[in-house]
């Protein structure tokens, strides 16, 4: 099997070999990768410190065409890369389609940014001075990705640090190398200069800790788990460098009596449960006020002993399997501790056998629950969500926002009037209304608040607050 390299100032280099392993099919293996030593993970930085005087200087047009290339490369093997994403992260075909067309519409909005690229000219408030505003790149960007959307996020962190001159040393998840691999590949034979983006797979605890520990990192973008963007946030501290965190959720899904059953029921299906529920802005917290509240749970239930689990490539598969084994575990720990809280365990969380030996599990709904258990308080990251029963909107709102996190919050209404006071007060950095909690436009802003992030937003022209520093420059006419 052909090993799959590290990229580092422009050549491949290889190292031991890991397999990436199909959470559908534990018997298939799809590819061998490089892990990177923290050597390699050093010679990336200095490769891309190398790299960053010529490629901050560079033209527009350049970084356009690089850019614009790997969009279109990207769309063309959308199938491809979309089963691929699937073989090694578990979510259905068609989402890990969808999630490819993304990532290329990514890339394909950055390229126009390239040519987009603003300042502004002010007079002084002295006379005969000209005052300039310009955005310059920061330098080195340490890019640390999870593994649920493998080719997603990978891309809207190097799509616009690269637009904005920036070089890159890139560490994605240990468990989803391929994707990463491949958009890597992609912008290599895109036209790249050698460092200017560098690719170091391995342990985080190796290769991460080694990116952190560098005063020649001079930006760290992450997204991943509460505890690890902690630590990414205290090293950078230490160096003075700009740190950018996504971080956990716990999302409310709010359904009033008013709402519509169909609509509240699908956008609540489909925030918890699509994507396995392995999603930062899944809604595990589904709370529902009580003149709707039965009729809505034997819908749910419904809707959930219909849905199929099954093998991510089989056809009319709707949920796919857990991403690995330790995180199967981690959920049905919490569909345990649900139990012992006093939950009612009412729909689903089950094991389940399918054709191929892989890590499936039932979708999980629990009812009778309150806002203070842990399964309303920590985040599951998996098919497990929990039906809080309110007396009204004002208490709704209460207890969506009684939580440490802030990334997205929904509400299912027809009331005008609750829509946009849910909107201006719920307490999140995305709101949806009547939409599920989950999926979001490539080029707007992206991000949360409270404990879900830190930093300015990602995607949409809002990268630029983070991916840039501004200049002030004075001139004596």
């Amino acid at each position: 099997m052909t090993l799959h390299q590290n990229l580092i100032a422009g050549e491949w280099v290889g190292g031991d070999g890991v397999a990436n392993i199909n959470p559908s099919n534990t018997n298939d293996v799809v590819g061998e990768y490089a892990r990177a030593s923290a050597d390699d993970a050093r010679a990336a930085i200095a490769a891309a410190k190398a790299a960053f005087p010529a490629w901050s200087r560079s033209g527009i047009l350049e970084r356009h065409a690089i850019l614009r290339k790997a969009a279109d490369e990207i769309l063309a093997r959308k199938d491809e890369l979309g089963k691929l994403l699937s073989r090694e992260e578990g979510k259905t075909l068609a989402e890990g389609i969808g999630e490819t067309v993304r990532a290329s519409q990514i890339f394909d909005f950055f390229a126009g940014e390239c040519l987009r690229l603003v300042g502004e000219v002010l007079p002084s408030a002295r006379p005969n001075i000209g005052v300039e505003i310009t955005r310059e790149p920061v330098g080195v960007v340490g890019i640390i990705t999870p593994w649920n959307f493998p080719i997603a996020i990978p891309a809207w962190k190097i799509a616009p640090a690269l637009c904005y001159g920036n070089t890159i040393v890139f560490k994605p998840a240990e468990l989803v190398p391929g994707s990463s691999w491949a958009i890597v590949d992609i912008l290599h034979r895109a036209g790249l200069p050698k460092g200017v983006l560098n690719l170091v797979m391995g342990k985080g605890s190796v290769v991460g800790q080694a990116m952190l520990d560098s005063p020649d990192v001079h930006a760290i973008t992450f997204t991943g788990s509460t505890g690890t963007g902690k630590r990414v946030a205290m090293a950078s501290v230490e160096h003075n460098r700009k740190y950018q965190l996504e971080m956990g959720g716990k999302n409310p899904f709010v359904v009033l009596d008013d709402a519509d059953l169909s609509v509240a029921v699908e956008a609540a299906v489909n925030s918890a449960f699509f994507s396995t529920g392995q999603r930062c802005t899944a809604s595990s917290r589904i709370i529902v006020t009580e003149g709707i509240h039965d009729r809505f749970v034997a819908a749910m239930g419904e809707r959930i002993q219909g849905l199929v689990v099954d093998d991510a490539l089989k056809a009319g598969t709707q949920i796919g399997p857990v991403v690995d084994e330790s995180q199967l575990n981690q959920d049905t720990d919490y569909i345990a501790i649900g139990t012992q809280e006093g939950a009612k365990l009412a729909f689903g969380g089950a094991l389940l056998t399918r054709d191929t030996p892989g890590f499936y599990l039932q979708p999980a709904l629990f009812t009778e629950a309150t806002n203070q258990m842990r399964i309303s308080r920590e985040e599951i990251f998996g098919p497990v969500a929990a039906v809080i029963r309110v007396k009204d909107y004002e208490e709704a709102l209460t207890v969506a926002n009684d939580t440490p996190f802030g990334l997205s919050s929904g509400i299912a209404t027809t009331s005008l009037k609750h829509a946009t006071h849910f909107k201006r007060n719920a307490e999140a950095g995305m709101v949806m209304v009547n939409l599920p909690t989950a999926g979001v436009d490539f080029h707007v802003p992206f991000g949360g608040r409270k404990g879900s992030s830190h930093g300015s937003r990602e995607q949409g022209r809002y990268a630029a607050e983070f991916y840039t520093t501004v200049k002030t420059a004075y001139t004596l006419a």
